[in-house]
C-alpha cells in the first residue's frame, strides 16, 4: 500500500472526527474530483457531436430488427437482423474525426512481433510491406465471406420455406449464419492489416506525459506530496510505463497473457531492489493516486443495463459465490495455514475472488494493508491470471462444455476483466458475452466488499476489547474513492437507460471507449510502475515464509473454481434454463 496509508493515525475508538479539509487533502477525494472532471470533459466533447443522421439510422435499423423478429417468431436471428445490428454497432462517436484525434493522443505503444522500435514508429515502407503481405489474405477472406453468406442465405431460405417452424432447418440456418459472421470477423481483421498506416507515436507520448504531469500535480499541492519532486520524477515513472508497454506489446508475450502491467511492476521492482529508487522518483510513484482515479473511471463502465441482460443467474453467480469464497478463504488463511498478517490474508482473498487489482486496492485501503502486502497480492493475481486465461478456456473447449456455462465459469474466476474477455473469446461470441457480463456484475462487489472489510476491521480486528466502535471510525476507514466508483456507475447507467440506443453510440462507444477507458488504462500502468518502484523484496520475503500466500491463493482459487462452476450450472441449466436458451 502506498505510504499515505501508513501516515494515517492509528486506530482510535470514538475519536474519529470529520474534517472538511479531507475533501482536498486526501488522495481518495482527489481521485473522485479528478475522475469526475475527466468524465465531465468526455461528456462535453462527445455528446454535442453525434455521427451524421444517427437517429435516423438507428430508427431504421431497429425497425428492420423488429420486422425480422416478427417474421421468424424469434426462431433465430436472420442475416438481415445481423446486418441491421451491425449498422447500429457500427455507429460510434469515437470513429468521428475528433474521436480519432483523441485516440492518437491517448494511444499506447503499438504491437510488434520482431522489432520493438515498431511499437513507437512505423515507417511508410514498413506499412507498405505489411499491406502488401496482407493483401492475399484479405482477398481470400473476402471470398470466404461471400461463400459463407451464400450458404447462410440458402439455409435461411430453406427455413423460411417451412415458415420457420422446422426446428432442424432453423438450427442449420442459425449455424450457417454463425459461420458467416465468423468469416466477416476474420475479413475485418484481414482488412485492418491490409490498410496498415505509418505512425510516429513519440510526439503524442511526450504530449500526454506533460498533460498527465500537470493534471496530477494539482492535487499534490494540497496533499502531503512534494510537488517539486513529483514534477522531477514523473518523467521517469512515465518512461518505465512506456518500456513496460513496449515489452508487453510483443505479440507472443501478449498471447501468453504477459501484458504490460506485469512488466511495469517487475521493471520497477528490479530498479528498486538493485540500484534503488531515488527519493524524488518515489514521490512521483503515487500508486494509489493514479489507480484510484482510474477506478473511479472504471465505475462508469459498470453499466446496470448489461447486468440485467444476464439476469438472476449472473447475480447469483457473482453475488453469492464471491462473498462466500472471500469469507471461507479468510477463515482458511487464519485457522488452517495461520497467515500471521490478517491484512495480507484479506487482501489476497479479495484479490483472488472478486476482480484482482480493483478489489485488492479497495480492500487494502479498507484494512490498511502495507504496500508490500498489496504488491504480493497483485503479483500473484497477475501470474495466476496469465496461466488461467489460457488453461481454463482450453479445458472448456477440450471437454465440450456449453459456452454459456464456460463463459460464466471464466467470468467468475479469472481476475482481470481484460483477461476474462480474451479467455471468453475462445468460446465464441456467446461465451465471451456471458464471461464479460458476469465479471461486470462481480465488479459491483468492489464497493460492498470494501465497506464490509472496513466495518469488520473496526469492529473485530482493531477494536480494543470492552470498547465500542465509533461509526465515524468506520467512515474514516472506508475507502472514499469507492463512492466515486459507485456514483459514476449510477450516473452513467441512468444516462444510458434514458438515451436508449443513442446512448450506446455516444456514451459506450464515445465517452467511455473513446476517452475514459484509454485514460484509465494509462493510470493503471502508471500505478503498476509505481508499485514496482516502491517495493522492497526484503519486506515481501517475510510474508512468503513457508509459501503461505501462494497456498492461500491456490486453495482459495480452487474453491472459487468449484463453487462458481456448480452455481453456474444450477442457475443456467436447472433454475433458469429459459435464459440460457435466449443467449
Amino acid at each position: 500500500m502506498a505510504e499515505q496509508v501508513q501516515k494515517q493515525p492509528e486506530y482510535v475508538v470514538d475519536k474519529a472526527k470529520w474534517e472538511w479539509s479531507e475533501l482536498y487533502k486526501k488522495e481518495d477525494w482527489w481521485a473522485i474530483w479528478l475522475g469526475f472532471i475527466i468524465l465531465a470533459v468526455g461528456l462535453l466533447i462527445f455528446l454535442p457531436r453525434p455521427p451524421a443522421d444517427v437517429d435516423q439510422k438507428l430508427s431504421q435499423a431497429q425497425a428492420i430488427k423488429q420486422a425480422e423478429e416478427a417474421r421468424t417468431g424469434k426462431a433465430f436471428e436472420t442475416i438481415e437482423w445481423h446486418q441491421a445490428n451491425n449498422t447500429m454497432s457500427g455507429l460510434r462517436a469515437r470513429d468521428q474525426g475528433y474521436g480519432k484525434t483523441i485516440a492518437k493522443w491517448l494511444s499506447t505503444p503499438g504491437r510488434w512481433a520482431s522489432n520493438p522500435a515498431e511499437a513507437l514508429i512505423r515507417t511508410e515502407s514498413r506499412a507498405a510491406e505489411i499491406r502488401s503481405n496482407a493483401q492475399p489474405a484479405y482477398a481470400e477472406a473476402q471470398e470466404k465471406t461471400k461463400a459463407a453468406l451464400a450458404t447462410a442465405q440458402a439455409a435461411q431460405a430453406a427455413a423460411a420455406a417451412a415458415n420457420f417452424e422446422n426446428e432442424g432447418l432453423n438450427k442449420q440456418a442459425e449455424a450457417a449464419i454463425s459461420q458467416w459472421r465468423q468469416a466477416r470477423s476474420s475479413e475485418s481483421s484481414a482488412r485492418s492489416r491490409a490498410n496498415t498506416q505509418p505512425y510516429n507515436k513519440i510526439p503524442y507520448l511526450i504530449g500526454i506525459m506533460v498533460i498527465f504531469l500537470l493534471f496530477f500535480s494539482v492535487g499534490t499541492r494540497f496533499m502531503d506530496i512534494s510537488t517539486s519532486n513529483f514534477v522531477k520524477g514523473f518523467a521517469f515513472v512515465f518512461l518505465l510505463a512506456i518500456v513496460a508497454e513496449i515489452i508487453g506489446g510483443n505479440t507472443t508475450l501478449r498471447s501468453w497473457g504477459f501484458g504490460p502491467l506485469i512488466w511495469a511492476i517487475l521493471g520497477g521492482m528490479l530498479i528498486a531492489n538493485t540500484v534503488g529508487t531515488p527519493k524524488f522518483i518515489q514521490d512521483a510513484a503515487q500508486t494509489e493516486y493514479f489507480i484510484k482515479t482510474g477506478l473511479v473511471l472504471l465505475g462508469a463502465e459498470i453499466l446496470f443495463g448489461k447486468i440485467l441482460a444476464i439476469g438472476l443467474p449472473g447475480i447469483f453467480i457473482a453475488w453469492v459465490v464471491t462473498p462466500t469464497v472471500l469469507v471461507l478463504t479468510f477463515i482458511f488463511g487464519q485457522k488452517v495455514i495461520k497467515i500471521p498478517s490478517k491484512t495480507l490474508n484479506i487482501t489476497v482473498s479479495a484479490d483472488m475472488c472478486v476482480c484482482g487489482v480493483s478489489a485488492a486496492i479497495a480492500t487494502a485501503a479498507a484494512c490498511r494493508a502495507t504496500k508490500e502486502e498489496l504488491t504480493i497480492a497483485l503479483g500473484m493475481s497477475m501470474l495466476f491470471t496469465a496461466v488461467m486465461m489460457i488453461a481454463l478456456p482450453t479445458f472448456i473447449v477440450a471437454v465440450g462444455m456449453h459456452p454459456v456455462l464456460g463463459g460464466a465459469w471464466i467470468g467468475g474466476t479469472i481476475d482481470s476483466t481484460g483477461a476474462v474477455v480474451a479467455a471468453g473469446a475462445f468460446l465464441g461470441e456467446t461465451g465471451m458475452f456471458v464471461a464479460a457480463t458476469i465479471k461486470m456484475i462481480q465488479n459491483v462487489m468492489i464497493g460492498v466488499i470494501a465497506f464490509g472489510v472496513a466495518v469488520y476491521w473496526c469492529a473485530r480486528v482493531d477494536c480494543v476489547p470492552g470498547q465500542q466502535v465509533s461509526k465515524m471510525e468506520i467512515w474514516y476507514r472506508f475507502p472514499k474513492f469507492v463512492l466515486g466508483f459507485i456514483l459514476a456507475s449510477i450516473v452513467f447507467s441512468a444516462m444510458l437507460e434514458a438515451m436508449g440506443p443513442r446512448g450506446d453510440v455516444m456514451l459506450d462507444q464515445g465517452v467511455l471507449r473513446g476517452f475514459t477507458r484509454p485514460l484509465r488504462e494509462w493510470f493503471f500502468i502508471l500505478a503498476f510502475a509505481s508499485i514496482g518502484l516502491t517495493s522492497n523484496f526484503r519486506e515481501m520475503a517475510r510474508h512468503f515464509k513457508g509459501g503461505k500466500p501462494v497456498i492461500l491463493y491456490v486453495c482459495g482459487q480452487s474453491l472459487n473454481l468449484i463453487l462458481t462452476l456448480t452455481m453456474a450450472y444450477i442457475m443456467f441449466f436447472i433454475v433458469f434454463p429459459g435464459i440460457t436458451e435466449t443467449l
